[in-house]
């Protein structure tokens, strides 16, 4: 159940956030100022989301479970300077608190990105990011560089490179999307806001050490970064001396369409560390005779995959967007979630029409899958970053969809109800469909 001390004091501190905040000073990009040295914003984000009874005719240690109603709650602090000219230091305390739906298990494409696969019931402090950017300018049409979280107002020129070190996410800067990547403004589902094969370099908090560096040259952006990974799939620590880490490469393609602007994407990755073979794994249980354990089978490897990004403005009230990615089936995945291969549409539609132009609506369906191998180390009781039933003798892809109303009730307060329908979670087509229902209240300055 929920502690009903912490939901109101979750929901004043989310209230007074945006109450407090004058309407020109929200984490929205506001209008650019020229040399803009510090600034400060922060903001706080209350879910409540819960899932009704389904068909559960038996559960494994990392199974969802019907009938239940979980909460999360964090607020971040996003302090930033400027120590010279086109640098920026930043830094993001964060305090959070709450469960994901079964303590974030069950699904590979999870309900809620807001739900870390750290679950506590007291409120705690950690420093999500802490990181330097120097932008040096290469010449071309000066920009304005509207104030932001993260983001000092100022001024670019359109060639460009971006060097940014420290500790990040590595969504930060790669598989950005207009339409779905933030889970406190738009969807929910970690399917949606990043490509769901996309196994990014994270400890169980979603953020790494890591450098990038970023090339702008006309409708052009390449990116590279280099990212450790934890120090264990799905742990806690990461490690800090690249001993095992994550290449990433993007090449980001923007364009227009009678008149409204699009962008197209192109992602691929790298994993270097111990990982295990999904049938290295199995054959060790059959002759050992014990359970299945990937621990016991994990050597130095690669894993690798790659996906496509897309995002098209349609009209001045609608935008659209798609992803589609495969990964290296027979290799566990490592630091994000089950997921080998995935396709996910959708778009979302601005209130203009019916009076309400901050107010949005969004629609999004995503196809999940694994491989055959994957498969077979379900089936023999294997357990991943977030499924394993127990058991697998069914298999199907997980067939997602969601769809969310956002009403934005002030400056910066906006209240979302969010819908997601689960089929086959964990690829399971003996438990589900789960429907999940979900209250977002969000504040900011």
């Amino acid at each position: 159940m929920i502690n009903r001390t912490f939901f109101n004091t979750a929901v004043a501190v989310t209230l007074a956030l945006g109450i407090t905040a004058p309407a020109a000073a929200q984490v929205a990009p506001a209008p650019a100022q020229a040399d803009q040295n510090w600034a400060l914003h922060a903001q706080a984000t209350f879910v409540t989301q819960g899932v009704a009874g389904f068909s559960s005719p038996y559960e494994g240690p990392n199974s969802l479970a019907p009938s239940q109603v979980k909460e999360t709650f964090d607020a971040t602090v996003y302090a930033g300077v400027r120590p010279w000219g086109g640098a920026e230091l930043w830094i993001n305390p964060e305090i959070d608190q709450g469960f994901g739906l079964s303590n974030t298990l069950g699904a590979a494409g999870f309900p809620s990105a807001e739900a870390y696969k750290v679950g506590k019931s007291n409120p705690y402090l950690r420093l999500q990011r802490l990181f330097f950017r120097q932008t040096i300018d290469l010449g071309g049409e000066t920009q304005s560089v509207a104030g932001a979280a993260n983001q000092l107002a100022g001024s670019q020129t359109a060639n460009r490179l971006v060097l940014t070190g420290g500790k990040v996410g590595v969504g930060d800067i790669f598989d950005t999307n207009r339409y779905a990547h933030d889970p406190r403004a738009d969807f929910l589902n970690w399917s949606v806001v990043d490509a769901g094969n996309f196994d990014y370099a994270a400890d169980a908090w979603g953020y790494s050490y890591g450098v990038a560096g970023e090339w702008d040259q006309g409708p052009w952006t390449f990116r590279i970064g280099a990212f450790n990974l934890s120090k264990v799939p799905n742990g806690e620590t990461l490690e800090r001396d690249f001993s095992q880490y994550q290449l990433v490469g993007e090449v980001e393609h923007r364009h227009s369409i009678a008149g409204h602007p699009g962008a197209v994407r192109v992602t691929m990755f790298r994993n270097r560390g111990n990982f295990s073979r999904f049938d290295d794994a199995l054959a060790l249980a059959a002759i050992t005779g014990g359970a299945v354990d990937p621990s016991l089978t994990r050597r130095r490897m690669s894993r690798t995959g790659g996906h496509i990004n897309v995002e098209q403005e349609v009209t001045d009230t609608l935008g659209l967007f798609a992803r589609a990615g495969i990964s290296d089936g027979a290799i566990e995945p490592y630091d994000f979630t089950d997921i080998d291969r995935t396709v996910a549409v959708g778009g979302t539609l601005n209130g203009k029409s019916w009076g309400r132009p901050d107010d949005r609506i969004g629609l999004a369906t995503v196809v999940n899958g694994i491989s055959k191998a994957h498969e077979r180390y379900l089936g023999a009781g294997g357990i991943g970053v977030l499924v394993g039933d127990g058991q697998l003798p069914h298999p199907g892809s997980e067939l997602i969809a969601e769809a969310y109303y956002d009403w934005h009730a002030a400056h910066a307060i906006d209240l979302t109800l969010d819908y997601q329908f689960i089929g086959n979670p964990g690829y399971n087509r003996d438990r589900g469909p789960a429907n999940v229902l979900a209250v977002r209240l969000h504040g900011a300055f």
